[in-house]
């Protein structure tokens, strides 16, 4: 995020809620008509984050966006399942079934990114195209080790959650961004978006508990639909990385880099991610 983020792109669309057959109520939003775009968000987000893609691409297809379970404006009290990117997945093959949307061109965000992608391969009869914009997780190449999480990383995040666990909620949130991102960003970030992640703080430390399965080439060359990968340039490494070996790995796959843009790309940037997704799924 950044200073020139439109404040209006996070403000609350009106909402509605999908009572699923396995109970859980997912709260979405959905506007325009034609061909369904399904945005799944990432960390400390919910489906306020696509609004500034549904404020555009809603002229051309529907647009729907999720909050997953746990994540505002969830009663997490009400909620039975246990937090974890396998929940998600189920619970979004769930949501397109019972809403009879599929296949939908599913677009992800970095934790997205990975749920997204996972839901792609398991459930290939719902996903017409796949958008992964730096998706989340770790990335293992074939013959070496499985890499551990750093030990700074490890440091950080147990930092990061310790102060929202002490109710010093802001400096967890900004200790957490900053690294995904880039530094001093949190406190760039327009008041829209600091206050998504603020109501969504409680679901950091439950993420932290639920690490993401790593990528394989095994599991990519799965991935058997048209495929689009983007990636921020001032990015951190590790989704740089992913996107290149991403598209190595899946069959029909194109990847873009987004000048000037850091993590929270298609906010800060929304004209041109919404150009490329429009233009990938207009050809398919």
């Amino acid at each position: 995020m950044n200073a020139r983020t439109d404040q209006q792109v996070l403000a609350t669309p009106e909402t509605y809620f999908a009572t699923l057959p396995s109970g859980v109520r997912m709260p979405y939003v959905a506007r325009g008509s034609g061909a369904p775009l399904l945005f799944v968000h990432g960390s400390l987000c919910d489906y306020r984050y696509w609004n500034g893609q549904a404020d555009v691409l809603s002229q051309r297809f529907m647009c729907v966006s999720v909050s997953l379970s746990h994540y505002w404006p969830g009663d997490d009290t009400a909620i039975t399942g246990t937090f974890g990117w396998s929940t998600h997945v189920a619970e979004l093959a769930e949501f397109i079934t019972a809403m009879d949307i599929g296949p939908v061109h599913l677009v992800g965000h970095s934790r997205g990114g990975c749920v997204a992608f996972h839901l792609a391969r398991e459930y290939p009869y719902l996903v017409k195209s796949l958008t992964l914009a730096d998706p989340g997780g770790p990335l293992h190449i074939e013959g070496m080790p499985e890499a551990p999480t750093a030990p700074a990383t490890d440091a950080l995040r147990a930092q990061a959650a310790a102060l929202i666990g002490n109710g010093a909620i802001e400096a967890g949130l900004e200790l957490f961004v900053d690294s995904v991102s880039m530094p001093g960003i949190w406190r760039k970030s327009p008041t829209a978006f600091r206050t998504m992640a603020i109501d969504n703080a409680a679901t950091l430390p439950k993420q932290f508990r639920d690490p993401l399965p790593a990528y394989t080439r095994a599991a990519a060359e799965s991935i058997k639909c048209r495929t689009l990968l983007i990636a921020g340039a001032k990015s951190p490494r590790v989704y740089r990385q992913n996107v290149e070996s991403l598209a190595e790995w899946i069959t029909d796959a194109e990847a873009r880099t987004m000048a000037g843009a850091s993590h929270g790309m298609n906010v800060t940037h929304a004209a041109e991610f919404n150009r490329l997704v429009d233009a990938f799924v207009s050809g398919i």
